[in-house]
């Protein structure tokens, strides 16, 4: 494999910082998160919180000054934590770094371990935006998905987001689940653009190692039905106003998650908590490094050891298809330069031979100063990001 060509790193990208809090009531079988069920009936929040913000202020020499511009509190089940412990975390985040005033502060919540006053808590807390894990609202998907919630609560939690003073929210659906029609994926949908979210995930979903679903694996629908619910439920939900930005998002206008865009742009970010990784730019030894912090909570509160488990440079022969597995999930034409100013590579021989088989199979559209993914490419995506290995 040739070695890509390097050029200096010119230019930071945004900075995010994400803090993951790993335990939720009960483990799904699909999840391959670092999540643990809850064992104990309470969760050592403010210990752990605590934890957190050591863990922040060992990092903080990686970011100097760098102005963060969105965090995302995800687990695991966040909303396990009460309004109180949410409130010092965030306050205790802006006093160890620089916080923009216009910062996106969002946190995952469930349906069913949430209630109006917890979410008016997490807003005077600080939380500007939450985002609801609610993937179906029939109860026999919920059950076959493991979820502790059924449809009214999901219902009831979506009413609570509408009436607290958030920015934005989200709910989080699902389709392909298993046993799933056209109809009730349909339904599914539906249900979801009726509560009115700014923001909606529409995730497929996949079988994922290391989960139960893995070892003992539902009846799933088949191709030509999962082509008809991304078909149906895409003009669903333009029909309903919405715009499809990434992948599995879709947005009211100015409503797109700015923390997933920050992911998706190959922007920087801070990972705290058990599990959480990072990655970071340095403009002086023009490298960029992964972080990546201790998985368990026993040994990540442990204050024998390091938070840190690992921390690698990313070599510079994985560099391009790092970035372009992120960016062409957005369905935003890429910058060229953002390619050269972010990775430090130039854009040779091989990498322009590469591209230009995908733009001849259609997956791919080029402008003198953008890349863009078509709208095959959308629907091929494993099969683009195959060619830019």
């Amino acid at each position: 494999m040739p070695t890509p060509e390097r050029c200096e790193l010119l230019k930071l990208p945004p900075l995010s910082l994400y803090i993951h809090i790993p335990w939720c009531v009960q483990k799904c079988p699909y999840c391959d998160f670092n999540s643990h069920g809850q064992k104990e009936s309470t969760l050592p929040e403010s210990e752990y919180v605590s934890h957190l913000l050591d863990d922040l202020a060992a990092d903080t020499p990686l970011v100097g000054q760098r102005e963060v511009q969105s965090i995302f509190i995800g687990g695991g089940t966040p909303s396990l934590f009460s309004p109180q412990a949410i409130a010092r975390l965030l306050k205790g985040v802006g006093q160890l770094v620089n916080v923009s005033p216009n910062a996106e502060i969002t946190l995952e919540a469930n349906p069913g371990t949430v209630e109006s006053e917890r979410f008016d808590g997490f807003q005077h807390g600080g939380v500007n935006r939450i985002s609801i894990g609610v993937q179906s609202f029939q109860q026999e998907k919920l059950q076959k998905l493991g979820r502790i919630h059924d449809e009214r609560q999901a219902l009831n939690a979506a009413g609570y987001a509408r009436g607290a003073k958030l920015n934005s929210f989200n709910l989080d659906l699902m389709h392909g689940l298993p046993d799933q029609s056209l109809s009730d994926a349909l339904f599914d949908l539906q249900q979801g653009i009726t509560q009115a979210p700014p923001h909606l995930s529409w995730y497929q979903l996949t079988i994922e190692p290391n989960t139960q679903f893995h070892s003992k694996p539902p009846v799933l629908p088949d191709e030509d039905i999962l082509w008809d619910i991304q078909d149906q439920g895409h003009e669903l939900l333009l029909g309903a106003g919405y715009r499809q930005y990434e992948i599995s998002a879709y947005s009211l206008p100015g409503h797109e998650c700015q923390h997933n865009l920050n992911y998706w742009r190959f922007g920087d970010y801070l990972g705290i908590g058990c599990g959480a990784h990072g990655k970071l730019t340095s403009l002086d030894e023009s490298a960029i490094v992964r972080t990546v912090k201790v998985k368990h909570p026993k040994g990540y509160m442990d204050l024998t050891r390091p938070y840190m488990h690992q921390q690698n440079t990313v070599p510079k022969d994985e560099l391009a298809f790092e970035f372009f597995m992120n960016r062409l999930r957005l369905l935003e034409p890429c910058p060229k330069q953002d390619y050269q100013d972010f990775t430090g590579l130039a854009i040779d021989e091989p990498l322009t031979a590469k591209l230009q088989i995908a733009m001849d199979k259609g997956l791919l559209s080029e402008t003198p100063s953008h890349w863009q993914v078509t709208l095959l490419g959308r629907r091929y995506l494993n099969s683009l990001l195959e060619l830019l290995v």
